[in-house]
């Protein structure tokens, strides 16, 4: 492999502009070639290693490009945009691609396999499903209201609003109609969002991965698989707070003159895994509320000083740490374990 050469891609569907240069910043040359002229080009030239934003289909080009014997860095694209100089172009893209990827403190991501995106595809699907699933409840609650039909919000009253269609004889048959056409959409997108979800149950009774996260309080199946999908080798972390961080759920900073400042949480990372914990963390203050039984002196501390809220998300936190712990050593989870700091 040719390690002096760093070669910068600016990813698209059609048109890929390359930036060539050697270490010491030397520029080699500036190609725009398209998909196939990209394939060949990638093919014949001597293993080098190329670098590329973490946006769309990067992961795909990072398994192509391994393949072939490359070395592959996949940038945050946060972490290049300073980089670019002045006009924004693909050219200046791909330069500034090069130029953070020469950095020796910046931070990369790790490629996903091919089995990790189809998980991260379930997941997805089953998001947009239910998005859907709510936006024809929603439109319908709000189509009927307009004739004097009210139920109360969510998908549990549902029926509720089959029984106002069906008890009122003197609703336009165009609006009977369209409500029967909203409510067949409800039950396939429940059909589809049923049949993904045990799909999702199945894959976590088989991984032992997904078996060890649901030890944990808060972490269920979907919780579970969404730890596995999006999150990258846990091996990538020096410690557990990096994960957290990683995640959004560390204060963020603003700090000068050697004062600390520390605000609101970041939320500055994957937001799939960051909503399924703080998710979770709700779910365990919700379930000892239900008993008529105190928390953990830790986190009823929390709940004593604070809102709901910054108890749950601090509670998210903790849960990050712990993950990492259970994840590196590969051990369930232990109630009073110490977390990473």
């Amino acid at each position: 492999m040719d390690e002096d050469i760093i070669i910068g891609v600016d990813l698209a569907e059609n048109v890929f502009q390359l930036h060539g240069a050697r270490r010491d910043g030397q520029v080699l040359f500036r190609k725009k070639l398209s998909r196939p002229q990209f394939t060949k080009f990638c093919a014949e030239h001597p293993r080098s290693l190329f670098a590329m934003e973490a946006c769309a289909t990067a992961h795909y080009w990072a398994r192509e490009l391994m393949s072939l014997g490359h070395e592959v860095r996949l940038i945050p694209p946060i972490y290049v945009k300073p980089f670019v100089k002045r006009h924004k172009n693909d050219a200046a893209d791909a330069e500034a691609i090069t130029e953070a990827a020469l950095r020796p403190n910046m931070s990369f991501v790790v490629p996903k396999s091919a089995e990790t995106q189809a998980l991260t595809m379930m997941m997805r699907t089953r998001d947009q499903l239910l998005e859907q699933r709510t936006a024809t409840v929603n439109a319908l609650r709000g189509h009927l209201a307009e004739f004097g039909l009210i139920a109360p919000v969510g998908l549990k009253n549902v029926d509720r609003l089959r029984e106002l269609v069906d008890d009122h004889p003197d609703l336009p048959e165009l609006v009977v109609t369209m409500a029967k056409m909203h409510f067949k959409r409800i039950d396939h997108f429940s059909e589809e969002i049923d049949t993904l979800t045990g799909r999702i149950k199945s894959h976590c009774a088989d991984s032992p991965e997904a078996r060890r996260l649901q030890t944990m309080p808060g972490i269920g199946p979907i919780a579970a698989m969404v730890i596995e999908a999006f999150a990258p080798d846990m091996k990538a972390f020096e410690k557990g707070r990096d994960f957290a961080a990683w995640l959004g759920l560390v204060p963020k900073q603003h700090s000068t003159g050697g004062k600390t400042r520390l605000g609101q949480t970041s939320k500055m990372g994957q937001k799939d895994i960051r909503r399924a914990l703080i998710i979770g963390a709700m779910s365990c203050i919700a379930a000892a509320a239900l008993r008529g039984k105190r928390c953990h002196p830790w986190l009823q501390d929390k709940l004593d000083r604070k809102p709901k809220m910054v108890a749950a998300v601090a509670l998210a936190n903790r849960m990050a740490r712990q993950i990492w712990a259970m994840i590196t050593k590969e051990q369930g989870y232990l109630p009073n374990q110490e977390v990473a700091a």
